[in-house]
């Protein structure tokens, strides 16, 4: 959310504005509205994957998930308290109004009836291994009113989850940043339908975030999809009580309250399920950092890429911890080309390695400076590389393929991609379709998104270069390793960040 706002504490209108917003979205997407992002103005970037982003959702398999998209959908799923909802969004060919959603919310939050036996926790299912939740899916789903209330989940445009917990930024208190990131990334285990494309939060005080299932897409996606929900909110507004503004024009659908009939084997497989989910979850050691000592804004007079100089300073804030260095994967987008997903950047380089020892044995400031510039201009070349299809790591991951389909054994093959990435790191895009200005309102900044790490012993950080002179880092390890640390990882980032900063001061 934009952490520095507060837009109202109705949770009920919140989620309104958010949902009318998000399907406004969604018809400029149908109707080929939506301007594809260009690279220097000039250079379309694939669009292919905006279509799979509503009514879309993973289907589990035994052998092999697949995803399933619709044309269309006339609805959305709501999780309250344990219990699900079906919410139809249209009547008389039009959509409802913020205010006239305001009042459909308000009625599920006000519903008191119990969830049945086993609604609470099912969505653990697709929380868990998927094996168990594919034969689950076959066994006790796939007839009578089982069937019918999943197909109501499955084929909803996205799913709302309307929290009983709040959340937010307090400046006072780093931990409550920390618990509002985990609420996003994984919540309970079991508040969240994981298969769906993606699930709105709304919390209890009216902050928001979202959860997004990675298959059908990567994260500009959603990124571009939450800039324009920020910015039409911001139209649509509150009135003074925070209420949506604006009346009802009809009479909104009641929402239809989904019903199951979960026995007890169905009930212990979702429970072993839920186990699984929370030994995951509460293994996830998260720290969001809100860096304020400097931001791109520094950066630029430096006249280094920012991308370059936070994946130098993450190799600097790496080796001060480990005494060594490690293999890294930072994403780049290969939607240059047609169905394009990502390309690696190894930003662990011999240059960078340079200038990181320069900086440990204290040579001199000028050799540093000029070490890191090398280094920075040298990462902007492997960026632009695996932008246009010049990378490496998913060339060799073909070759691979190829090898397994003839039968070839390759111990090279073997080797390079068994190699774990200890550090695995991402930039959130921000103002990718410059619908908001943050020099005129740097107060709109968000904080972001972030994912966990991809190995036992490593860390996962994503950050958001938000506005001139704020980054938030999202920094997340395995609490079970003892070797990591994610808050510690931020202090030493935020250390390694301002020595490097104090290069030039002369």
């Amino acid at each position: 959310d934009a952490v520095l706002i507060n837009h109202t504490r109705q949770q009920a209108a919140r989620a309104a504005n958010v949902v009318h917003s998000t399907l406004m979205y969604r018809r400029e997407l149908e109707r080929e509205q939506i301007e594809p992002i260009l690279i220097n103005k000039a250079v379309p970037l694939c669009s292919a994957q905006y279509e799979r982003q509503f009514n879309t959702t993973r289907i589990p398999g035994v052998e092999t998930d697949k995803l399933v998209h619709l044309k269309d959908s006339n609805h959305i799923t709501v999780y309250h308290k344990g219990r699900y909802f079906k919410v139809s969004f249209r009547q008389k060919n039009r959509l409802l109004k913020p205010c006239e959603l305001e009042i459909i919310f308000q009625k599920i939050i006000d519903d008191d009836s119990p969830p049945a036996d086993g609604e609470e926790h099912l969505a653990a299912l697709t929380a868990g291994d998927r094996v168990p939740w594919a034969k689950a899916r076959n066994e006790f789903f796939s007839k009578g009113k089982n069937k019918i209330s999943l197909n109501a989940i499955e084929k909803a445009a996205f799913c709302v989850v309307l929290d009983t917990q709040p959340q937010k930024y307090d400046p006072d208190d780093p931990s409550k940043l920390d618990a509002y990131g985990k609420a996003m990334l994984h919540g309970q285990g079991y508040d969240r339908w994981f298969d769906k494309s993606f699930n709105i939060v709304v919390c209890s005080n009216g902050t928001i975030g979202f959860n997004a299932e990675h298959a059908w897409a990567d994260a500009p996606v959603m990124a571009q999809l939450w800039e324009y929900i920020q910015v039409d909110e911001l139209i649509l507004g509150y009135d003074k009580d925070g209420h949506c503004r604006g009346n009802p024009e009809c009479q909104p659908p009641v929402p239809v309250r989904l019903e199951w009939e979960i026995n007890k084997q169905c009930q212990q497989i979702i429970q072993s399920s839920l186990q699984v989910a929370r030994s995951l979850l509460n293994d996830v050691d998260l720290h969001i950092m809100m860096f304020q000592e400097f931001g791109k804004g520094f950066i630029k007079t430096c006249k280094i890429s920012p991308d370059a100089f936070i994946q130098i300073a993450l190799q600097l804030t790496y080796y001060r911890l480990e005494k060594h260095f490690c293999l890294t994967y930072e994403s780049s987008m290969t939607r240059l080309f047609r169905e394009g997903r990502t390309e690696t950047v190894r930003s662990c380089t011999e240059h960078t390695c340079h200038f990181v020892k320069a900086i440990e044995d204290g040579k001199p400031k000028e050799e540093c400076i000029q070490l890191l510039r090398k280094a920075a201009d040298y990462h902007q070349g492997l960026y632009r590389d695996s932008m246009t299809g010049k990378g490496v790591d998913r060339h060799l991951f073909c070759l691979y393929v190829v090898s397994k389909y003839l039968g070839v054994d390759s111990p090279f093959l073997a080797k390079a991609l068994s190699e774990p990435w200890k550090l695995s790191t991402s930039q959130t895009p921000h103002g990718q379709a410059e619908r908001m200005d943050l020099l005129k309102h740097p107060e709109r900044i968000n904080g972001g998104g972030g994912f966990g790490p991809v190995t036992d012993d490593g860390y996962g950080v994503s950050y958001i270069i938000a506005g001139e002179d704020t980054i938030f880092f999202h920094i997340s390890s395995k609490t079970s390793c003892l070797q990591t640390d994610s808050h510690k990882f931020g202090a030493t980032l935020k250390t390694a960040l301002c020595d490097m900063k104090d290069l030039y001061n002369r």
